[in-house]
């Protein structure tokens, strides 16, 4: 296998026999996983070449922004879920164990940038005025 497809191939692993369901669809999953990694590949060499760069490194690139991604979007629901949800606010210790944070963690992971983008994507203020705004972003 050349190195490229390697790498698609770590990105878009096959599934699992028995993973998916119905289980007649296999064969169909592992034909669309197969071209996933074709285009990947495919992908990551243009990039490689345009960009001079290793493939590996533009993969993890990749992911550390996907990772980067996510994180954001953990903290908006934070925010959400402590700011905006219900009457009440959500309790640090149920968001602590759902999003993998401490209740500490929970407090400072999200500050004012979310709490506008939040407030931005549903189109209405939180529920109640931001009394600590040591975690600030």
């Amino acid at each position: 296998m050349h190195p490229l497809e390697e790498l698609a191939a770590l990105r878009h692993p096959m599934p699992e026999p028995g993973t998916v369901t119905p289980e007649d669809c296999y064969a169909d999953a592992c034909e669309q996983v197969a071209e996933q990694r074709s285009n990947d590949a495919l992908g990551l060499e243009a990039a490689s070449q345009e960009l001079e760069t290793d493939p590996l490194l533009l993969a993890l690139d990749d992911l550390k922004a996907q990772k980067e991604a996510v994180d954001a979007r953990i903290r908006q629901l934070l925010a959400y879920g402590r700011e905006f949800h219900g009457s009440r606010p959500y309790q640090l210790e149920e968001l602590a164990r759902h999003a993998g944070y401490s209740p500490s963690g929970v407090r400072t992971a999200y500050g004012e940038a979310e709490i506008r983008h939040v407030a931005a994507q549903i189109g209405r203020e939180p529920n109640r005025p931001r009394r600590d705004t040591a975690g600030s972003r």
